[in-house]
C-alpha cells in the first residue's frame, strides 16, 4: 500500500460567488434580513437594496427599472405594516446620538445622512426637547461625551495633568462638533461639581 498526498497545487481555488439574482422575494427576504439587524430609515433601505439590484444588473442582465418598481412595492408594504418608520426612526436615532454626546448639528446631519426628512427631524428635535429636562441639550450633550471620553475634570483633578490635556481635551470636543464657548467652559472648569450643579 502506497501513502498518498493532495498535493495542494493540484486543488482548484475555489470560485468566488458572485451578487445574488435580485427577483421580489429576494429583494424582501434581503430587505427584512436588513432590518432584523439595523434600525433604518426608508431612503436608506432603498439606498441598501438598490446596491444589490445595480449589482444583479451588472452580473445577471436585471432590468433595474422593473426591479425598481419591485423596491418601490416593498418600502410601501413595510411601511403600511410599521416595519419602517421614519419619524419613530428619528427620534430613536436623536435620543440615541444625544445620549451618546452629539450636539444639535451633528444630530441633524447624521439623520439628514440617513434619509431622514426635514419634518421629522424637526419633530426628533422637538420631542426630544420634551423629554430632557435641561435648558440647553447642546451643553447637555457636551458634559455626556466629556464623563464618557473623560474631558476635563472628569478625566483628571491633578492641574497639570489637565493643563497638559487641554488642547487634546479642546480637540475632541472640536471633532465631535461643539463649539468653542462650551468645549473652553468644560475644558476649563475646575472640578466636576462646578458644571453639573451649575447648569442642571
Amino acid at each position: 500500500m502506497s501513502d498518498t498526498f493532495d498535493d495542494p497545487d493540484d486543488k482548484k481555488p475555489k470560485k468566488k460567488r458572485g451578487p445574488r439574482k435580485v427577483s421580489p422575494t429576494y429583494l424582501e427576504n434581503s430587505a427584512a434580513y436588513y432590518l432584523g439587524r439595523f434600525s433604518s430609515s426608508s431612503a436608506n433601505l432603498r439606498r441598501v437594496m438598490m446596491r444589490k439590484i445595480y449589482l444583479s444588473a451588472t452580473h445577471h442582465g436585471t432590468d433595474t427599472e422593473e426591479a425598481e418598481k419591485w423596491l418601490d412595492a416593498l418600502i410601501e408594504k413595510f411601511e403600511r405594516l410599521g416595519y419602517l418608520d421614519d419619524k419613530a426612526f428619528a427620534q430613536m436615532r436623536a435620543r440615541g446620538l444625544h445620549a451618546r454626546g452629539t450636539p444639535l448639528v451633528g444630530i441633524k446631519f447624521k439623520l439628514m445622512k440617513q434619509g431622514v426628512g426635514e419634518d421629522d427631524i424637526a419633530a426628533a428635535l422637538t420631542h426630544l426637547e420634551e423629554e430632557n429636562e435641561t435648558r440647553d441639550l447642546d451643553w447637555d450633550a457636551a458634559i455626556k461625551l466629556a464623563r464618557r471620553r473623560r474631558l476635563g475634570p472628569y478625566g483628571s483633578h491633578d492641574l497639570e495633568v489637565r493643563k497638559e490635556r487641554r488642547e487634546k481635551d479642546m480637540s475632541a470636543l472640536a471633532r465631535a462638533g461643539f463649539g468653542y464657548d462650551i468645549a473652553q467652559r468644560i475644558v476649563e472648569a475646575t472640578s466636576i461639581d462646578e458644571l453639573e450643579e451649575v447648569y442642571f
